[in-house]
């Protein structure tokens, strides 16, 4: 990148330099990134935002003993001439490679002091290190380029929302507690004492009242504030997502206007690995639980999951006739070329499923003439018959077997074992970003513990029927206009076409246990607002830090965020959260309490 004109410190940036440059005088300014004294010559590369360009200190220059006192990362301004590299001394590794500059002058702009890990090199060092000093960890390269790439990426995003007629309006961050499902952090009120605001946990009502308002498609890179424990994709305080809401739109209209959106910032930043095409799958949420165990699959694997229960139901194999006969279910994956494996592949897995908590892992190979493997003889030639044709099995291939009481515990570990099935046989394609949608989720879910119904996903969603399912059908059999899309397994954003209905979301509301004069209380100006007149509306929020972990390939949210929290919801750089003093506490009606110990607690 080139600078627009000459500023006061530099005349050209440490990437701009190149054969062409060749006798100018330039002034570069910079971080020294690595210093190496050949007695007779001293070179130093020299390292800005935008590249790293070489320069040479000759024993006969005003400035060699100054460059001779220099440390890595003392921050310098040198002034010099750009000479051409020999052939035998050109870095092919640098854009900058084919030139140096023979300088003349240094100015020590600001003395680095020592490091507490090196920056022109990858390390090992602790990830609370690293963040304690981020502002140091952000110059190393990859951190740095992943920075540069997330701002790339919502760049790319705004502008192809706009394009689309979408209108980026920002939302409140200070407002009221509404019960979304995650903690709030809460925010006390000094003119209010005892009262407090809430960080929203993403901008739900906000956007739906602005198609009440009458603004017909919505957007905002929005900053979102939940108080949860860290994951490798989650980050515990606060994470950004596109969030966009349209009126007057049905499941298929939200798809079509995000779709492409998605589908050309992943080709803009692909670097040649493959993205879906369009239009992106839709996979019913029951057949992704049944065909991939899960409902964030990851379909570059090209495992599949079957229902072969029918089978063992008369078989006398008893563990898995007494599941089917149970109302449990048995899940199988057909491995085309898994007999082939040697006997240790197939013990690894059977001590991989007793460590996730499976009782075992029963499995049939199919060869030429009979089938093989420690549940095969419990099968008759008819049973195997029916497997082979359920799960399309060929010669030479493993057939696995997952079973449960439970269905949706067999499902689980269906899923779980196709991944690691792939994993073991490395057949996931990671040249490959690989998309769906997952629709008609179930409205409402009974919780195991408590027996009751409660909303399954997001409780301001459209049932599928809309009033009169909520009045006539069994809870759990209603879908609702749900979606999510995912990415290689990551889910990327949940989204709904909504209950824009008052009476209609006063009877889902009462089918999750509320009472009215509590969504009155929780929800009263998105209550207030559709008595006014609310149109159909719908959208969805794709999380941007997710997008980018899955361009940059990195497995951990942390190293995409220029300032993250470390695990424990602490910023050590700034070292967040800390005490505050007496008299802020006062000012804000707050006395703190210790945390007491609970009675018989250890």
């Amino acid at each position: 990148m080139s600078l627009q004109h000459q500023t006061f410190y530099r005349t050209h940036t440490c990437s701009d330099l190149s054969k062409k440059d060749k006798g100018i005088a330039v002034t570069l300014a910079g971080w020294v990134h690595r210093k190496r004294d050949h007695g007779q010559l001293i070179f130093i590369d020299l390292r800005d935002h935008f590249g790293i360009t070489q320069c040479v200190f000759a024993p006969d220059s005003a400035c060699f003993a100054l460059a001779e006192k220099l440390g890595n990362e003392a921050v310098i301004q040198i002034e010099g001439v750009v000479v051409e590299r020999s052939d035998s001394t050109i870095n092919k590794a640098l854009p900058t490679g084919d030139i140096e500059v023979l300088a003349n002058n240094i100015e020590i702009l600001s003395q680095s002091k020592q490091l507490p890990f090196p920056i022109n090199q990858e390390t090992d060092c602790s990830e609370d290190l690293r963040l304690t000093y981020r502002f140091l960890d952000l110059r190393r390269e990859k951190s740095h380029k992943n920075i540069i790439l997330r701002s790339g990426i919502i760049s790319s995003l705004r502008k192809r929302m706009i394009e689309r007629g979408f209108l980026e309006i920002q939302t409140p961050i200070l407002t009221a507690s509404s019960p979304e499902g995650a903690r709030d952090f809460l925010v006390p009120s000094r003119l209010h004492p005892g009262q407090f605001y809430a960080l929203p946990q993403a901008p739900q009502q906000f956007k739906q009242l602005l198609m009440v308002a009458g603004f017909d498609k919505y957007f905002q890179i929005a900053p979102c504030f939940r108080d949860e424990d860290a994951r490798a994709d989650r980050s515990p305080g606060e994470f950004y997502q596109l969030d966009f809401e349209m009126s007057f739109a049905s499941q298929e209209d939200v798809f079509q206007e995000i779709e492409p959106v998605l589908h050309g910032v992943f080709e803009e930043f692909a670097c040649g690995r493959t993205v879906s095409a369009l239009p992106f799958p839709r996979i019913p949420f029951d057949d992704a639980m049944l065909k991939y165990g899960s409902d964030k699959p990851d379909l570059r694997n090209p495992l599949v999951i079957y229902d072969v229960t029918a089978v063992f139901t008369q078989s006398s194999f008893a563990a898995f006739a007494d599941i089917a006969a149970k109302g449990g279910a048995v899940r199988a994956i057909h491995v085309p070329g898994a007999a082939e494996q040697p006997r240790s592949f197939f013990d690894k897995l059977g001590a991989w499923a007793l460590d996730t908590g499976m009782p075992g892992l029963g499995y049939i190979t199919k060869g030429q003439d009979a089938a093989k493997g420690p549940i095969a003889k419990f099968l008759n030639q008819l049973a195997l018959d029916e497997l082979y044709a359920i799960t399309n099995a060929q010669n030479g291939g493993a057939i696995f077997f997952v079973a449960d009481l439970a269905v949706s515990k067999a499902a689980k570990n269906a899923g779980l074992l196709r991944t690691e099935i792939a994993k073991a046989l490395n057949l996931i394609d990671h040249n490959a970003f690989a998309f769906c949608w997952i629709v008609d989720f179930p409205m409402f879910e009974r919780d195991e513990v408590t027996g009751k119904i409660g909303f399954c996903h997001n409780p301001f969603s459209m049932p599928q029927g809309g009033l009169k399912a909520l009045q006539e059908q069994d809870p759990l059999d209603i879908k609702a206009y749900q979606y999510d899309i995912v990415c290689n397994g990551v889910e990327l954003s949940s989204g709904a076409i909504r209950n824009h209905e008052v009476n209609t979301l006063y009877r889902a509301f009462e089918i999750a246990g509320y009472e009215r004069t509590v969504v009155d209380e929780k929800f009263s100006g998105i209550i207030n607002a559709f008595s006014f007149g609310a149109p159909p509306h719908g959208g969805c929020a794709p999380g941007i830090d997710r997008i980018v972990m899955l361009l940059t390939g990195e497995p951990n949210i942390r190293e995409i965020i220029a300032f993250p929290f470390n695990q424990q919801a602490q910023d050590l750089m700034m070292r967040a959260p800390g005490p505050v003093t007496e008299q802020q506490l006062q000012e804000l009606s707050i006395q703190v309490v210790k945390k007491q110990k609970l009675i018989g607690a250890s």
